[in-house]
Formats: structure tokens, sequence, C-alpha cells
């Protein structure tokens, strides 16, 4: 049983025990593990290197850590020796680990597959970095090596919620003090009254990061004013929008940091029970934020009277099925008391009567994460970070026709091509960009004219979008918008909860019209018609979904009608997807007859001798394109 903590001076004692785990007089080597590291092989090289350090008795700490945000590079290993920069290799498999191991034992440094160098860790909480003492002799071997904040992915970049992803063990409560965790909840607990806790809330700016963008603190002032000694704080991990992770990333990757966010609120709004409702598609997550509740009990963090100061407070996981309309308050907490997750009207908002009709104040992963630093940092600070109207940072996730995907923090107010073209390295292959969707499924796309927008919740819905949760799907000239339309409303048909007429039948009459447009039998008043449906399902669905659930369609009609007017009219789709409307062709005098398009071919639907020109057979062919990806001389023609 671990010493529960109790004063200022055995949480400084408990930070230099985390500070001995994170600068070891040893070498410590991280693997990035969260679920994109695991996905690309992270398990395979932390298992090599556990097995040849076991094998040879090699003195070394291995430890398992969360995502850095460069998805596209994984898996990542970052290397700490004492009297060495910290320095990060990305693409990493068993076989270049061990290589990299054998230079470590010979006291040198290996030169492959690096990414960056560190020279310092910031220290956000403290307001402090940390330099690394780096031996003078190195100074000629590593200057070839970049900085991590000069690798065009980093450099823009502003890590508050996401600080210690990448950096610590996020299965070790004294890495998370070590890095400042839970000062700030000392300094609440010690300091502060509850409504000055509020007002510091308030005066940052923070808003809901799930996707509303309502003012964080006046929302906790609201539950706080409301009747009822029973009042609940609730994080929402229900993270649904396709291509969005920027939730589980910091499950994995840092859950104390939404703890520590929970207990403050819990505080400042009079809250003694909490709960985290995330997906069960997060094993990890799970596992990750479980844990950390585990530990932060047993250090006297969590639970009855927290760091003595006679505030008691509890948090329970509990698991959703994945319902993405669980991601709506109403329906969350439906889902939490055992019912059918649907939405129920807010005659009477969820702050006065939410969780088993007791107030109840709920805020996403990553609005919980920001609040440690506000109230470490302070709200002029903080409030000094963003637009007007959005203050701080958040965090994107890229993905989509983008060189770098993974997860990016910026400054609000950042423009969307600095987002798209510095961070994410622009369109792979030279293709044009054509748009990006921004706020998820039921958010709008957003149009090359409009690069240079500052991304904000003011701006984006300005331009028929939204922030959303923070998912950005990148779109090159090769995308279809009809169909990208015919796509979401796909997924959020099948995401409706079906409680409303107007969102159930509206939902389902828009994608018949657009699947209609997308196989040639479109008509010229169907435009006017989706516009219609769109604004009807807008203004009388009960809940955000069905609120925002138009938005592709009107953003695509809105900023590329005349693809919907080549579907209707001349029967075509010029960005050569939507099958009805194509047809393949071979070029006989550019056909060579290697016959790798045939060999290829998944319905034997091309046929031709070797060394002569080839044909497909229409009434085979199903149009999927394989023989035009596959053909080395540009033959395939795409009519």
């Amino acid at each position: 049983m671990s010493k529960k903590i109790k004063s200022l001076k055995e949480l400084e004692e408990l930070r230099k025990e985390g500070l001995k785990s994170l600068y070891p007089d040893k070498p410590r080597i991280m693997i990035g593990m969260a679920t994109c590291g695991l996905a690309s092989g992270a398990n395979e090289v932390f298992e090599a290197l556990n097995t040849k350090v076991r094998e040879n008795r090699i003195d070394i700490k291995i430890v398992p850590t969360g995502c850095l945000g460069y998805c596209q590079i994984e898996p990542l290993v970052d290397v700490f020796k004492p009297g060495w920069p910290r320095i990060i290799y990305q693409k990493m498999n068993g076989e270049k680990v061990i290589k990299l191991l054998e230079s470590l034992t010979r006291e040198s440094i290996w030169k492959d597959s690096i990414l960056a160098r560190l020279d310092r860790d910031e220290l956000l909480i403290f307001g402090k970095t940390k330099k690394y003492d780096i031996q003078g002799e190195l100074s000629g071997v590593i200057d070839d090596i970049p900085l991590l904040q000069e690798i065009p992915f980093y450099c823009k970049q502003f890590r508050i919620a996401s600080r210690n992803c990448g950096f610590i063990d996020p299965t070790n409560v004294i890495e998370y003090v070590a890095r400042g965790g839970y000062y700030s909840l000392f300094k609440v607990l010690s300091q502060y009254e509850p409504d000055q806790v509020i007002e510091e809330v308030i005066k940052s700016g923070l808003r809901g990061r799930g996707g509303g963008g309502f003012p964080t603190g006046k929302k906790w002032l609201y539950c706080r004013q409301a009747k009822g000694n029973v009042k609940y704080v609730i994080c929402n991990a229900d993270e649904g929008d396709p291509g969005a992770y920027m939730d589980r990333s910091i499950l994995e990757g840092d859950p104390h940091s939404i703890l520590e966010g929970m207990i403050i609120g819990a505080y400042a709004i009079g809250a003694r029970e909490g709960y985290i409702y995330v997906r069960n598609e997060y094993p990890l997550a799970v596992k990750h934020i479980s844990i950390a509740i585990k530990q932060a009990e047993e250090y006297g963090l969590l639970g009855e009277d927290i760091l003595g100061s006679g505030f008691s407070f509890s948090i329970r996981v509990n698991r959703g099925g994945g319902a993405f309309v669980c991601g709506e308050s109403t329906a969350l907490m439906a889902s939490l008391e055992g019912r059918v997750g649907e939405p129920r009207a807010k005659h009477i908002h969820t702050v006065e009567s939410g969780l088993w009709e007791k107030p109840t104040n709920l805020n996403n992963v990553e609005t919980w994460a920001n609040v440690p630093v506000i109230i470490a940092r302070g709200a002029d600070w903080y409030s000094k970070i963003g637009t007007e109207g959005s203050k701080g940072t958040k965090i994107f996730s890229l993905v989509g026709k983008i060189n770098n995907t993974g997860l990016a923090e910026v400054p609000m107010g950042i423009t969307l091509r600095e987002i798209i073209f510095d961070i994410g390295g622009g369109i792979p292959g030279g293709k044009k960009f054509k748009a990006v969707q921004t706020g998820g499924p039921s958010g709008g796309c957003i149009p090359e004219n409009f690069l240079d927008l500052p991304v904000d919740f003011d701006a984006l819905t300005k331009v028929g979008s939204m922030m959303g949760s923070g998912g950005m799907i990148v779109m090159d000239e090769d995308t279809c918008m009809v169909d990208v339309a015919k796509y979401f409303l796909t997924f959020l048909k099948d995401e409706s909860c079906g409680k409303c007429t107007s969102c159930r039948e509206g939902i389902k009459q828009m994608l018949e019209i657009l699947n209609r447009i997308t196989q040639g039998e479109g008509k010229e008043e169907d435009i006017e018609l989706l516009e219609e449906l769109s604004e009807v399902v807008k203004s009388t669905s009960l809940c955000a979904l069905g609120g925002t659930a138009p938005n592709p369609v009107l953003t695509t009609i809105r900023y590329f009608r005349d693809e919907y007017e080549a579907h209707i009219k001349d029967k075509k789709c010029p960005a050569r997807v939507c099958r009805d409307l194509i047809t393949y062709t071979i070029d006989q005098e550019k056909c060579t007859g290697c016959t790798r398009c045939a060999r290829e071919c998944p319905q034997e639907a091309i046929v031709g001798e070797r060394r002569k020109p080839h044909r497909i057979l229409q009434e085979k062919c199903v149009k999927c394109g394989i023989c035009y990806e596959t053909c080395k001389f540009d033959a395939i023609e795409v009519e």
C-alpha cells in the first residue's frame, strides 16, 4: 500500500522519486505503445528489446509510453542516456532496435532511423525547462541531428492537453507527479474557494473541446448554483467521429491529467462522484485510466479526504457500446443509467437535471486535461493563447489524403494552410488539395479558397463547418464531393437513434436522393430539394446529431455545386469515383500486352494475348479501378 499524500512536502518527495524514474542514472528507452504504435509493430520492438536486455543482463530501463502525435512514422523509440541528448528514432522494428541497443552499449550514437533530438524537456506546469547535461565531446556528433522543435510536424505545435503524452510512462503516477502532476490539485484544495476556481476557469476563456464549444467555467458555475446536495461530474470519452482519436490518445498516454482536471472541477462544483464514459472499442484507454484511478486512490489523490483536505471524490469508469449518438450529453447520461442511449429535449439543462435527475457537469477528455495547466499557470497566461473568442490550443487529427497523418496540438487561430501543408506536409503524390472536412461526420467540407481561414470555433461556423472534436479529413483532386456527402450521410443514418422523425426520415430521404444522383438518375430539382430537406432536419431535430447532419450536404452544394450539376445534367462524375457514371477502357495504342491488369482483375474481365493489346469485357467489369491503379503505361482510360 502506497503512502497517502497529506502535505506539499510529501508531494515534493513523490516528485523527487518520479524525477529519478524519468531521468535515471542509466539508459532509459521508451517505446511508443499507444494504439497507433501497437498497430505499427511497437509490441515487436518492445519484446525484441526486452529479450535482448534480459539475455545479456544489460542495465537499461525499458518503459512503454504514449503517442507523440506523429503516427505516420510509428513505432517511435525514445532514448535517454545521462550525458546525452534525448534521441527519438522513427519507423523502428525488432532488428533495428537490437542495432540501437548494441550501439548504446558501445557508448556510440546509432545514426540510422533518427527523427530528432531533444536538449531539454518542457515542464509546462512549472513554466520551466529541464536542460540535459550533454557531454562536450558529443557536440560535433549530434550537430547533424535536428531538434524536435525544428521538425516541420512539430515546429508550430504547442502541447498543453497532450503535454505528457510520449514523455512519461502512463501507468506510473510518480512520473506524472514529476512533471507537475497534482500540484494544481493541491493548490486548489489548499488555497482556493470553489468560486475562485470557477472564476479562474471563466477568465481563462476555456471552451468545451467536445464540439459544442460552450464556455467551461460558465457551465461549472451553473452546475454549482443548481439546487441539490448531490451533483455529478462526467468525462465524455465516447469519441465517435471517424478519423478522430485525440481523446483516446490522452487517455492512453496521460490518464492522470484527466483525473486531476475532474477532481478540480468536482471541488469547484460541489460534486462527490464522477464517471468516465469511454467507448468499449478503446481497451488500452480503459486499462490505463483504470490503473490511474487505482494509483490515485492509493496515494490519497482520489477518494476519501483527498490530500488531507477533507474533500472526497470518487470516479468510476463506464464503457459504452459505441453508439455515436451517446456523445450527446443526455443520450450519454441515459446510457449511464442503463437505459437506451437516446437524447431528450433540454427544456431543463443537464447542469440542473442530468444524471438521475441531479445537477450534472459534463466535459470531454481534452477539456479536463487543460484544467490543471490553467490553475498552475493562471487564467491570464492561458487567455493570451489563441484568438479573441477561442482561447488556448486544440488537438486536431490529420487523416485522409495527407503526407503526415497524426495528432497536432496547435494554438487557436492557426490557419488551415499551416495545419495541412506545414504540419501535415501537404498532399501525397503531388496531387492538388480539394477540400478538408472539419468537425466529424456532421461537419462541413471547406474548399481551397478558405485555406487561409484562421481555425477557431467562430470562423469555422461562419463557413458552414464546425470545430467538433477536432477531426480533419483532407481530400485531394480525386475526391468526389457528392460521394463524400453520401458517405457521411450513410454513417449518420446508421447512427441516428431514430427518436426524431425529422432526423430519422429526413437523413434517409436525403441519402436516397444522393444515391440517385451518384447512380446517374438525379433530377435538376434534387439540389433544391436537398437544401430544403437540410433546413428542415437542422431546425426540427432534437439533438446536435440531426441539427448538424446536413452540414456535409449543404457545404458540398455551396462550394461544389458544379459537381452536383455534372452528375445530374451530364451524367458524369468529374472525379471519376461514382461507379455508375464511369467506364474503364484500354487504349489500344498504349497497351503493351504486359498482362498485369488481367492478372490483377478480380472479375477476370480483361482479356487478350500476351504482348498484344487487351480489352475490358464491360459486362463483367465491376469498376473497382484496380486495372487503372496497376497499369504502368497509362493505357487504362476512365470515361
